[in-house]
């Protein structure tokens, strides 16, 4: 029994929630490879190849797997895949784009979003927005599975010493092609690997109010979130967004600024270490989730939190 893990990667560093899927892999016996999908990618397969625990990497680099694009990643995992009887990836955009087309070619199931693992054939996931935990058992020959980041600890980065195996491209599938990316830029951690969080809800009423936020985040090194209806009101970029519809997120201190707490945004945060909230009406449901909360105008506690940051 051996699993294969996808890497999710820009072709110049390893994504974190790689590293989750390594160890939710981990978890079962047998040795763990990885599969690296890249162009121009030689030093991302030398990281990989220090991961804890990992085996060896197989490392495909061709210029069709530049964007890492589903459609030419697929069919790179189908050729590879008879070796193994457990396929992961991250439950995040990556793997929610590629992990269907694998299952759809291999002809099976997909597993997705695990929070943990039972036996070869048994996992947990959430389900009912984190209300309820199912398991689910898979009588499949190969086992596709999405893997929930923050359920699992991130896999050591360094003192492995895997093999690097090149593999031959599969080729151009001609079904996608890339065009471009408009990616917001930030000198703040990105969401779903920030230790800290503020975000902000309608409660903010404007894009502008996030201002506030944007100076306590940049005192406590933190990202920066908002709830859907922050996002539906136009205040803040998608990419912003907490939730079951957003980004999961897990960080040690998590701070919900005029959020009532809808079972959806609690779903995407409701796992951090330490919550804060800040709402004016005490009956608000992040309250309920809340290990510090505050009763009061997020006009005046916010703009006076920043001040004792100095």
């Amino acid at each position: 029994m051996a699993s294969l893990v996808l890497v999710e990667h820009n072709n110049s560093e390893i994504k974190g929630a790689t590293l989750s899927a390594v160890t939710a892999a981990q978890k079962l016996d047998g040795e763990v490879h990885l599969l690296l999908a890249g162009s121009g990618s030689d030093p991302v397969a030398e990281a990989a190849a220090q991961i804890s625990g990992v085996t060896k990497v197989l490392h495909s680099d061709s210029a069709e797997y530049s964007a890492g694009l589903a459609e030419n990643i697929a069919p790179l995992v189908e050729k590879v895949a008879a070796e193994y009887t457990h396929i992961w990836a991250p439950a995040n955009t990556f793997g929610k784009n590629v992990m269907p087309r694998v299952s759809a070619v291999l002809d099976v199931q997909q597993i997705s979003d695990i929070s943990a693992v039972i036996d070869d054939k048994t996992f947990e996931r959430p389900i009912y927005a984190g209300n309820a935990i199912a398991t689910v058992e898979s009588v499949d020959e190969k086992k596709v599975i999405t893997v929930r980041a923050t359920a699992f600890d991130a896999a050591a980065a360094d003192g492995g010493s895997a093999e690097v195996v090149k593999v031959d491209a599969s080729g151009e599938s001609g079904l996608s092609s890339y065009v471009g990316s408009e990616l917001s830029k930030s000198e703040r951690p990105e969401l779903t690997a920030a230790d800290i969080i503020i975000s902000g809800g309608r409660g903010m009423q404007s894009g502008d109010n996030f201002a506030m936020l944007e100076k306590v985040a940049d005192k406590l090194e933190a990202a920066v979130g908002a709830s859907r209806a922050a996002v539906d009101a136009g205040f803040v970029p998608n990419d912003y967004q907490v939730g079951q519809t957003g980004k999961i997120v897990a960080p040690d201190l998590y701070i919900a600024v005029g959020i009532s707490g809808a079972i959806q945004h609690l779903a995407g945060m409701k796992d951090s270490k330490v919550i804060v909230a800040i709402n004016k009406d005490e009956e608000a449901p992040i309250f309920q989730v809340a290990d510090y909360g505050i009763v009061g105008d997020l006009f005046e506690l916010v703009p006076e939190l920043e001040q004792k940051l100095n």
